[in-house]
């Protein structure tokens, strides 16, 4: 009888974060993209934005590029922050529970 430890139910054996790192490293079209679009957004005059919002808006101008991790959604928000400290009231942040 296998027991299961905590956190081996990932297919890679890798965590969300290093995951995102990997993905994010191969894929830096994606970012750009998410940074555009979240600019154009505020600007448009948006006080909050939606990074699932804006994946599905990404998904659907690229039907055939990289699948798109929803549980990357929080690192990007993360991310966009860290660049642009000035958008942070602009993303509903939580704490992470997860790597």
């Amino acid at each position: 009888m296998s027991v299961a430890c905590p956190r081996t139910h990932r297919p890679s054996g890798r965590t969300i974060t290093e995951q995102f790192h990997a993905f994010d490293a191969r894929h830096p079209h994606v970012y750009r993209a998410l940074e555009r679009m979240a600019a154009r957004r505020l600007a448009a005059g948006a006080t909050r934005v939606s990074l699932k919002d804006l994946f599905e808006d990404l998904r659907r101008q690229l039907p055939y590029g990289p699948g798109l991790n929803d549980n990357f959604t929080a690192l990007y928000a993360r991310r966009l922050i860290a660049a642009h400290p000035h958008w942070a009231s602009a993303f509903e942040l939580r704490r992470r529970r997860a790597d």
